[in-house]
């Protein structure tokens, strides 16, 4: 999420880092590179001029430029002016205590609309609401059929009629009149979308709107997009006057142009963001936390949250416990590994971790969830004694474990000389701050801990860093011959 507007922001800022004091121009000039980055990101072209102007001037100032670290408040004034663009917002959705509310979900075909609708149903079961789905798309032939594939999925009531003798306004006022029948409590309609932004479009929406008279209207737009997220976020808004946006796809959406406009140029917030085809997938949208990732700063609040909606809390406190009395085993590993994997792409978890999304650029195509699968490869290809009590795992029990796992003997050696030291640091982290966790996670991740490609890793580094080693190293032997050379015409003179 957001990678080429990271990278090119980290570049940008790179400029101030190791310049002494900042100046006025030096200001300038970073800011320059910060709005190439913003409009490379297809940000919108006024969000970046009132956004450039906005930081410059607040940079330009005695409390920056008198800073013992100016770059680091620098970044500090980029992150505030990013929230400020993203927000503030609002996640609640309308639902009154007495009686039906009505959500209007409307957007493009192809934005992810109906399954929006599906893990908007999910979201507000969880809260413990009983959604009732209504199936007003009849525009798309198999949007009635996938609301209902998707409501079975859920449990959850569909309303739908025979598109050949109903129109929507009839569906929608239909829909609503049956889930008050059945004493639904949110009602969410799920609108035709079109091609494109079109006349007859809107005036259907607003016979909706004008007639059934829903509580919330929610734009469904698709980040991939860019700036015709935004128009059409701007086009909708002006017809329907909208409650709140949801972007979809933010998770293959490596600019970040539409997160960073549509508030800015629309006055609409966005509430949530789709990050994943799965039904849960659906997140509160957190400008604060949005922006520490466009900067690489992590999101460790949104990781926390997110282990704590998927972990097994009493199969983690099982192995703490299990820690703190030394006896951690590699069967306990291969369980914590498995509920990693349900948080979703290694790569993505890194950059939720601050300092590690650096990392994560050093890997290049190195793949970490492959690293897992060949760690649980050799585990799997261990006994229940031998997962229970590694030190008994001699030559032949290592040569038998590669040979059921396509591994060498040698990445044996290397996961239980790992798992050794793992256990016992993970014995003393028990009673650590969650920052000091971090850190020690980092150490851990900068020396190849439990990477069977770790030496991989560090020749690429070695070959990355060469060249510049041994330009430096050049360079030192040229000033040191011109510095002899200097010695001896001195010496001649005297």
């Amino acid at each position: 999420m957001f990678e080429s507007i990271t990278q090119s922001l980290g570049r940008a800022f790179s400029a101030f880092r190791g310049t002494g004091k900042i100046t006025e121009g030096n200001i300038r000039e970073g800011m320059q590179q910060v709005r190439q980055a913003l409009l490379e990101a297809d940000v919108a072209y006024d969000v970046v001029q009132n956004f450039i102007s906005t930081v410059t001037e607040k940079a330009i100032g005695e409390e920056v430029l008198k800073a013992l670290r100016p770059d680091q408040q620098i970044v500090g004034i980029v992150h505030q002016e990013l929230m400020d663009l993203m927000g503030p917002v609002d996640h609640s959705l309308t639902v009154r205590r007495d009686g039906t509310s009505v959500i209007m979900m409307c957007g493009l075909q192809g934005s992810g609309k109906t399954t929006t609708c599906g893990k908007l149903a999910v979201r507000l079961k969880e809260q413990g609401h009983a959604p009732y789905l209504v199936a007003a798309d009849l525009q798309r032939p198999a949007a009635i059929e996938q609301l209902k594939i998707l409501g079975a999925q859920i449990g959850c009531p569909v309303y739908f009629e025979d598109p050949q003798n109903s129109n929507p306004v009839q569906v929608c006022r239909n829909g609503v009149a049956a889930a008050k029948r059945s004493g639904a409590k949110v009602v969410i309609l799920d609108t035709a979308g079109r091609l494109h932004v079109d006349a007859q479009l809107m005036q259907e929406l607003q016979q909706i709107d004008n007639q059934v008279n829903p509580d919330q209207a929610l734009l469904v737009c698709d980040a991939m997009t860019g700036q015709d997220a935004v128009q059409s976020a701007r086009a909708f808004n002006e017809a329907l006057e909208l409650d709140g946006v949801i972007l979809t796809k933010l998770d293959g959406d490596t600019r970040g142009g539409a997160a960073l406009s549509v508030k800015a140029v629309t006055g609409v917030p966005i509430k949530f963001i789709g990050v994943g085809e799965q039904l849960d997938r659906l997140e509160e949208f957190h400008p604060d936390r949005m922006a520490g990732r466009i900067l690489g700063m992590g999101d460790i609040l949104s990781l926390y949250e997110k282990a704590r909606k998927e972990f097994d809390e009493d199969e983690m406190l099982r192995q703490q416990e299990r820690m703190q009395k030394g006896k951690f085993t590699l069967d306990d590993f291969r369980n914590q590994m498995r509920q990693i994997k349900k948080l979703g792409s290694m790569r993505d978890i890194m950059k939720m971790i601050p300092g590690m999304g650096a990392l994560v650029d050093q890997l290049g195509d190195l793949n970490p969830e492959d690293d897992m699968r060949r760690i649980e490869g050799m585990i799997d290809s261990m006994t229940m004694q031998e997962r229970q009590n590694p030190e008994i795992i001699d030559r032949s029990r290592r040569n038998r474990i590669a040979r059921g796992s396509g591994m060498q003997a040698a990445d044996i050696n290397k996961l239980l000389k790992d798992f050794s030291m793992m256990s016992k640091m993970m014995q003393g982290m028990t009673n650590m701050g969650l920052r000091d966790r971090l850190r020690m996670m980092r150490g851990l991740a900068d020396g190849g801990f439990m990477n069977p490609e770790a030496e991989i890793v560090e020749k690429k580094l070695r070959s990355a860093r060469g060249p510049a080693d041994k330009d430096a190293a050049r360079d030192k032997k040229k000033k040191q011959r011109k510095e002899a050379q200097k010695a001896k015409k001195r010496n001649r003179r005297r």
